[in-house]
């Protein structure tokens, strides 16, 4: 199985988590995480989001590139995150503003090629920072792309 480190993406705020309590998102990452070289914690992390947590790219038998570890690629893939009329739909954060064209392309071939789906993620800026909110955008058939953009626009989950 692929290993973490150095990348701690997961809980440097590009995820929208909570961890003992703590409220981690863009600009804000987790007070245990010691970029680069793990958590500080990691022994006593909780079970969940921590421990349950797992990578896209570090998933047994991933499909994805070895460029593509969240730290160097610039995104964190969620495989089947949900399904839409039974296909199913990876999720994409970006590590940084947005994701980078290269893997965004990739991504986008892989759901084509494999008859996926795609939601991706770009964070929002204000003043110097990001803001919490991220602007959710897709990739795929029309009818898809609508009924994600009305559950946007009403505020419900695209997933649990």
């Amino acid at each position: 199985m692929r290993q973490c480190l150095p990348c701690t993406a997961c809980c440097e705020g590009w995820l929208q988590i909570n961890v003992n309590s703590e409220e981690i998102y863009p600009g804000r990452p987790c007070s245990n995480c010691n970029t680069g070289e793990g958590c500080r914690i990691y022994e006593r992390r909780p079970v969940e989001p921590c421990q349950r947590f797992l990578c896209g790219w570090r998933d047994e038998g991933s499909p994805l590139p070895d460029w593509f570890r969240p730290d160097n690629a610039k995104v964190i893939v969620l495989p089947n995150k949900f399904r839409w009329k039974g296909y199913p739909v990876d999720v994409a954060v970006p590590v940084g503003k947005r994701i980078p064209p290269r893997a965004l392309k990739w991504l986008m071939q892989y759901a084509q090629k494999h008859q996926r789906l795609l939601v991706y993620m770009e964070q929002k800026t204000k003043d110097a920072g990001f803001e919490k909110s991220q602007q959710c955008l897709a990739y795929g058939p029309p009818l898809f792309l609508q009924e994600i953009e009305a559950m946007v626009r009403e505020g419900k989950r695209l997933w649990e």
